[in-house]
């Protein structure tokens, strides 16, 4: 028998009231981009190369002014659009549907605020299973809880609430189903990515009740609460424990027997 977590390691304020919406961050070189692109739409290379003269003549009046003196006002981007009209064919005008270096900057963007949308939802999920578990613990029913992905996170979460004090309940019901396999954690890639995920205690208490389970088959829960003490004194002694008690019982190698 081997189980992956043996050797690794209130305000009832919702996190997803604080949770901002999703924004663009303000970025004052991209929206200097974005004027100098719209201006430029259009344009063929005279124009545009007025445009950067007019964009050069206007850096060299601010560098006499110290507040304005790093503020290029887009003169990169301009240079940059000349140099593209520069190399193309004659009578090409500009057009940022067609710039590569536009529309590889529009897909990062949107792929950012992608993962700013998805960061948010997710911050949402983890306050709504928070303020669920929340209430089955003062239901006095958290152990009838089912696992679910991502409880490990709404653990933090609770953990967060209380002032970052331990959650004794909520590791412990971790720890059980961790030990029985319950639902989520029937499936060892689960249990797998668990070992990552919650702190040692829980995961010493989980290997050596999943242990105590095989020694004692009809031991009482309030017989294994000794197994939640011992992880909260020396998690590493008792997931050291459990892996001897996990050899003890496992069968002798023919392989290794005196011939």
């Amino acid at each position: 028998m081997n189980t992956p977590w043996q050797t690794r390691r209130a305000s009832r304020r919702p996190f997803a009231a604080r949770a901002a919406a999703p924004s663009e961050p303000v970025d004052p070189a991209r929206i200097g981009r974005r004027v100098v692109r719209r201006r430029a739409k259009g344009m063929d290379a005279a124009a545009v190369a007025a445009a950067l003269e007019d964009a050069r003549f206007d850096a060299r009046q601010n560098s006499r002014h110290e507040d304005l003196a790093d503020d290029v006002r887009g003169r990169a981007e301009w240079e940059r659009i000349d140099q593209l009209l520069a190399a193309a064919a004659p009578g090409t005008v500009y057009d940022p549907d067609t710039d590569d270096v536009v529309q590889a900057e529009l897909a990062a963007e949107a792929a950012a605020a992608a993962e700013r949308e998805a960061a948010v939802r997710e911050a949402q999920r983890i306050a709504a299973r928070a303020d669920e578990l929340q209430a089955l613990r003062e239901l006095g029913t958290l152990e009838q809880a089912e696992p679910r992905e991502g409880d490990e996170a709404v653990r933090d979460e609770l953990t967060r609430r209380a002032g970052w004090y331990d959650q004794a309940d909520v590791d412990a019901w971790l720890a059980r189903s961790l030990a029985a396999h319950r639902r989520h954690y029937a499936d060892p890639a689960a249990r797998e990515a668990a070992a990552d995920l919650l702190p040692q205690p829980v995961l010493a208490h989980a290997a050596l009740l999943s242990t105590l389970a095989h020694l004692v088959p009809a031991a009482a829960p309030g017989e294994l609460a000794v197994a939640a003490r011992l992880a909260a004194a020396d998690p590493e002694a008792t997931a050291g424990l459990a892996a001897l008690l996990t050899r003890a019982t496992e069968p002798a190698d023919p392989a290794g027997s005196p011939a």
